[in-house]
Protein backbone atom coordinates (compact mmCIF):
# COMPACT_ATOMS: atom_id res chain seq x y z
CA UNK A 1 0.00 0.00 0.00
CA UNK A 2 1.15 3.49 -1.09
CA UNK A 3 2.61 5.00 2.41
CA UNK A 4 -0.22 7.84 1.78
CA UNK A 5 -2.76 5.96 1.37
CA UNK A 6 -1.83 3.61 3.87
CA UNK A 7 -1.69 7.22 6.37
CA UNK A 8 -5.00 8.46 4.88
CA UNK A 9 -6.81 5.10 6.37
CA UNK A 10 -4.59 5.08 9.57
CA UNK A 11 -3.73 8.64 10.58
CA UNK A 12 -0.66 10.00 11.10
CA UNK A 13 0.82 9.73 14.84
CA UNK A 14 2.79 13.12 16.04
CA UNK A 15 4.02 14.74 19.21
CA UNK A 16 3.89 18.09 20.10
CA UNK A 17 7.20 19.61 21.91
CA UNK A 18 8.39 23.05 22.40
CA UNK A 19 12.33 24.47 23.43
CA UNK A 20 11.01 27.63 25.30
CA UNK A 21 7.73 28.03 23.46
CA UNK A 22 9.40 27.46 19.87
CA UNK A 23 7.20 25.04 19.30
CA UNK A 24 6.90 21.61 17.07
CA UNK A 25 4.99 18.73 15.46
CA UNK A 26 7.31 15.81 15.67
CA UNK A 27 6.92 12.99 13.31
CA UNK A 28 8.49 9.69 13.80
CA UNK A 29 8.98 8.17 10.44
CA UNK A 30 11.39 5.04 11.64
CA UNK A 31 9.00 2.43 11.72
CA UNK A 32 6.30 3.62 8.87
CA UNK A 33 7.76 5.98 5.31
CA UNK A 34 6.27 9.14 5.74
CA UNK A 35 5.89 11.91 2.64
CA UNK A 36 5.56 15.39 3.36
CA UNK A 37 4.60 17.23 0.57
CA UNK A 38 4.06 21.03 0.84
CA UNK A 39 0.52 21.12 1.22
CA UNK A 40 0.85 18.79 4.36
CA UNK A 41 3.29 20.66 5.92
CA UNK A 42 1.25 24.02 4.98
CA UNK A 43 -2.16 21.95 6.30
CA UNK A 44 -0.26 20.86 9.90
CA UNK A 45 1.36 24.14 10.45
CA UNK A 46 -1.76 26.09 10.14
CA UNK A 47 -2.92 26.80 14.13
CA UNK A 48 -6.56 27.28 12.97
CA UNK A 49 -6.96 24.09 10.33
CA UNK A 50 -3.73 21.90 12.02
CA UNK A 51 -2.13 21.50 15.00
CA UNK A 52 0.12 24.65 14.41
CA UNK A 53 4.18 24.77 15.05
CA UNK A 54 6.73 27.01 13.99
CA UNK A 55 8.81 24.04 12.38
CA UNK A 56 7.99 20.52 11.56
CA UNK A 57 10.19 17.64 11.95
CA UNK A 58 10.57 14.23 11.08
CA UNK A 59 12.65 11.40 12.46
CA UNK A 60 13.73 8.99 10.18
CA UNK A 61 16.66 6.53 10.68
CA UNK A 62 20.12 7.17 9.27
CA UNK A 63 24.21 6.16 9.64
CA UNK A 64 23.37 7.96 12.78
CA UNK A 65 20.94 7.67 15.42
CA UNK A 66 18.35 9.75 13.91
CA UNK A 67 18.07 11.97 10.44
CA UNK A 68 16.13 14.88 11.02
CA UNK A 69 14.71 16.82 8.66
CA UNK A 70 12.30 20.17 9.24
CA UNK A 71 9.62 22.11 7.43
CA UNK A 72 8.63 25.42 8.24
CA UNK A 73 5.13 26.25 8.31
CA UNK A 74 5.15 27.80 4.78
CA UNK A 75 5.93 24.41 3.48
CA UNK A 76 9.08 25.00 2.64
CA UNK A 77 12.40 22.99 3.77
CA UNK A 78 15.10 24.49 6.23
CA UNK A 79 18.66 22.50 6.57
CA UNK A 80 18.90 23.39 10.64
CA UNK A 81 16.46 24.34 13.69
CA UNK A 82 18.30 24.03 16.51
CA UNK A 83 15.30 23.59 19.49
CA UNK A 84 13.73 21.14 17.21
CA UNK A 85 16.87 19.35 17.39
CA UNK A 86 17.09 19.52 21.10
CA UNK A 87 13.58 18.40 21.64
CA UNK A 88 13.98 15.10 19.58
CA UNK A 89 17.86 14.64 21.52
CA UNK A 90 15.88 14.60 24.54
CA UNK A 91 12.81 12.33 23.34
CA UNK A 92 15.68 9.99 22.26
CA UNK A 93 17.77 9.72 25.19
CA UNK A 94 14.49 9.39 26.98
CA UNK A 95 13.52 6.38 24.59
CA UNK A 96 17.26 4.33 24.19
CA UNK A 97 18.68 5.48 27.89
CA UNK A 98 22.08 7.45 26.16
CA UNK A 99 23.07 10.57 27.47
CA UNK A 100 25.10 11.13 24.40
CA UNK A 101 23.49 11.10 20.78
CA UNK A 102 24.56 11.71 16.94
CA UNK A 103 21.76 13.53 15.28
CA UNK A 104 22.64 13.65 10.98
CA UNK A 105 20.65 16.59 8.97
CA UNK A 106 21.24 18.62 5.95
CA UNK A 107 23.04 21.22 8.00
CA UNK A 108 25.86 18.11 8.70
CA UNK A 109 26.04 15.75 11.69
CA UNK A 110 24.86 17.21 14.99
CA UNK A 111 26.06 16.03 18.77
CA UNK A 112 23.64 16.29 21.51
CA UNK A 113 24.21 15.05 25.18
CA UNK A 114 22.40 15.38 28.28
CA UNK A 115 23.35 18.39 30.19
CA UNK A 116 21.69 17.67 33.27
CA UNK A 117 18.55 19.03 35.51
CA UNK A 118 16.31 18.33 32.06
CA UNK A 119 18.46 20.55 30.14
CA UNK A 120 19.80 19.61 26.60
CA UNK A 121 22.62 20.45 24.95
CA UNK A 122 23.55 20.00 20.88
CA UNK A 123 26.35 21.33 19.29
CA UNK A 124 25.12 23.72 15.58
CA UNK A 125 28.76 23.20 14.17
CA UNK A 126 30.57 25.96 13.20
CA UNK A 127 29.14 29.05 11.67
CA UNK A 128 29.12 29.92 8.35
CA UNK A 129 31.30 32.78 7.81
CA UNK A 130 32.03 33.88 4.21
CA UNK A 131 29.48 35.40 2.03
CA UNK A 132 28.94 32.42 -0.04
CA UNK A 133 28.41 30.24 2.60
CA UNK A 134 25.58 32.29 4.39
CA UNK A 135 24.55 32.45 1.29
CA UNK A 136 24.73 35.84 0.30
CA UNK A 137 23.98 37.12 -3.13
CA UNK A 138 27.09 39.08 -3.24
CA UNK A 139 30.69 39.03 -1.83
CA UNK A 140 30.70 41.61 0.87
CA UNK A 141 31.25 42.00 4.54
CA UNK A 142 29.63 39.87 6.59
CA UNK A 143 30.24 41.44 9.87
CA UNK A 144 28.65 45.18 8.80
CA UNK A 145 26.19 44.54 5.76
CA UNK A 146 25.41 47.11 3.51
CA UNK A 147 22.53 47.64 5.07
CA UNK A 148 20.74 50.58 7.61
CA UNK A 149 21.57 49.66 10.91
CA UNK A 150 25.57 47.20 9.65
CA UNK A 151 23.78 44.10 10.48
CA UNK A 152 25.72 40.61 11.08
CA UNK A 153 25.17 37.54 8.47
CA UNK A 154 25.63 34.03 9.98
CA UNK A 155 25.16 31.09 8.53
CA UNK A 156 24.56 28.13 10.87
CA UNK A 157 22.90 25.80 8.05
CA UNK A 158 20.45 28.71 7.51
CA UNK A 159 21.02 32.31 6.77
CA UNK A 160 20.62 34.61 9.56
CA UNK A 161 20.60 38.88 9.37
CA UNK A 162 21.67 40.17 13.37
CA UNK A 163 20.99 44.19 14.10
CA UNK A 164 22.18 45.05 17.36
CA UNK A 165 19.73 47.61 18.94
CA UNK A 166 19.90 49.49 22.06
CA UNK A 167 16.23 48.51 22.84
CA UNK A 168 14.99 45.49 21.48
CA UNK A 169 11.50 45.87 22.50
CA UNK A 170 10.81 49.12 20.43
CA UNK A 171 11.54 47.53 17.47
CA UNK A 172 8.72 46.57 15.38
CA UNK A 173 9.49 42.96 15.02
CA UNK A 174 6.60 42.50 12.72
CA UNK A 175 7.11 45.04 10.04
CA UNK A 176 10.89 45.02 10.25
CA UNK A 177 11.25 41.23 10.27
CA UNK A 178 8.79 40.84 7.16
CA UNK A 179 11.07 43.76 5.34
CA UNK A 180 14.60 42.21 5.78
CA UNK A 181 13.34 38.67 5.50
CA UNK A 182 13.14 39.08 1.70
CA UNK A 183 16.42 41.73 1.32
CA UNK A 184 18.11 41.18 -2.28
CA UNK A 185 21.62 40.22 -0.53
CA UNK A 186 19.52 36.92 1.02
CA UNK A 187 18.65 34.74 -2.13
CA UNK A 188 17.30 32.16 -0.11
CA UNK A 189 15.81 34.59 2.21
CA UNK A 190 17.04 34.99 5.81
CA UNK A 191 16.06 34.68 9.67
CA UNK A 192 16.26 38.35 11.27
CA UNK A 193 17.06 38.96 15.05
CA UNK A 194 16.76 42.53 16.96
CA UNK A 195 19.43 41.83 19.75
CA UNK A 196 20.55 44.45 22.93
CA UNK A 197 23.42 43.70 24.36
CA UNK A 198 22.80 43.60 28.54
CA UNK A 199 26.28 42.75 29.63
CA UNK A 200 29.77 41.08 28.57
CA UNK A 201 27.63 37.52 28.76
CA UNK A 202 24.01 38.65 28.47
CA UNK A 203 21.97 39.70 25.48
CA UNK A 204 18.07 40.35 25.20
CA UNK A 205 16.55 38.83 21.63
CA UNK A 206 13.80 38.52 19.68
CA UNK A 207 13.52 36.61 16.81
CA UNK A 208 12.00 37.13 12.76
CA UNK A 209 12.12 33.57 11.20
CA UNK A 210 12.09 33.27 8.02
CA UNK A 211 8.84 31.42 6.16
CA UNK A 212 7.45 31.35 10.14
CA UNK A 213 7.32 35.01 11.35
CA UNK A 214 7.75 35.97 14.85
CA UNK A 215 8.58 33.11 17.18
CA UNK A 216 9.23 32.73 20.82
CA UNK A 217 12.51 31.26 20.24
CA UNK A 218 15.17 30.06 17.83
CA UNK A 219 17.95 27.96 18.64
CA UNK A 220 19.91 28.65 15.09
CA UNK A 221 18.78 32.46 15.43
CA UNK A 222 20.43 32.46 19.43
CA UNK A 223 24.01 30.97 17.55
CA UNK A 224 23.75 32.82 14.82
CA UNK A 225 23.42 36.36 17.27
CA UNK A 226 26.30 34.59 20.11
CA UNK A 227 28.60 34.44 16.91
CA UNK A 228 28.09 37.99 15.86
CA UNK A 229 28.09 39.40 19.15
CA UNK A 230 31.30 37.88 20.01
CA UNK A 231 32.79 39.03 16.29
CA UNK A 232 32.12 42.58 17.30
CA UNK A 233 33.59 42.37 20.49
CA UNK A 234 30.33 43.15 22.10
CA UNK A 235 30.64 40.01 24.30
CA UNK A 236 32.34 36.88 24.66
CA UNK A 237 31.97 33.44 23.22
CA UNK A 238 29.48 32.20 26.17
CA UNK A 239 26.69 33.82 26.44
CA UNK A 240 22.97 34.26 28.10
CA UNK A 241 20.48 34.66 25.84
CA UNK A 242 16.90 36.16 27.06
CA UNK A 243 14.41 34.85 25.04
CA UNK A 244 10.53 35.80 24.80
CA UNK A 245 10.09 32.55 25.53
CA UNK A 246 12.59 31.65 28.46
CA UNK A 247 16.68 31.41 28.01
CA UNK A 248 18.82 29.49 26.40
CA UNK A 249 22.79 29.45 26.60
CA UNK A 250 25.38 29.60 23.63
CA UNK A 251 28.91 28.79 23.95
CA UNK A 252 31.00 29.19 20.99
CA UNK A 253 33.66 26.23 21.43
CA UNK A 254 36.66 24.96 18.92
CA UNK A 255 34.49 22.26 17.96
CA UNK A 256 31.40 24.41 17.28
CA UNK A 257 28.74 26.23 19.10
CA UNK A 258 26.80 24.31 21.84
CA UNK A 259 23.37 25.64 22.97
CA UNK A 260 22.14 24.15 25.85
CA UNK A 261 18.34 25.18 27.23
CA UNK A 262 14.93 23.10 28.59
CA UNK A 263 12.61 21.49 25.97
CA UNK A 264 8.98 19.63 26.65
CA UNK A 265 6.82 17.42 24.89
CA UNK A 266 3.55 18.66 25.44
CA UNK A 267 1.54 15.86 24.03
CA UNK A 268 1.28 13.15 21.32
CA UNK A 269 -1.50 12.64 19.44
CA UNK A 270 -2.76 10.98 15.85
CA UNK A 271 -3.60 13.15 12.96
CA UNK A 272 -6.91 11.91 11.41
CA UNK A 273 -7.72 10.13 7.96
CA UNK A 274 -10.23 13.11 7.40
CA UNK A 275 -8.06 15.39 8.13
CA UNK A 276 -5.31 14.04 6.02
CA UNK A 277 -8.02 13.20 3.12
CA UNK A 278 -8.65 17.06 2.89
CA UNK A 279 -5.21 18.09 2.56
CA UNK A 280 -5.49 16.78 -1.26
Amino acid sequence: MPAMQGLRNAGLPFMKMHGLGNDFVIVDARAQSVEISPALARGIGHRQFGVGFDQLAVIDNGSADAHLVFYNADGSTSAACGNATRCIARFLMEETGKTELTLSTERGTLYARDAGDGQTSVNMGQPQLEWHEVPLSEEVDTLELPIEGAPTATGMGNPHCTFFVENAEAIPLEEFGARYEYHPLYPERTNVQVAQVIGPDHIRMRVWERGVGITLASGSSSCATAVAAARLGLTGRMVQIDLDGGTIWIDWREDGVWMTGPTCHVFSGTLTPEFLESLG
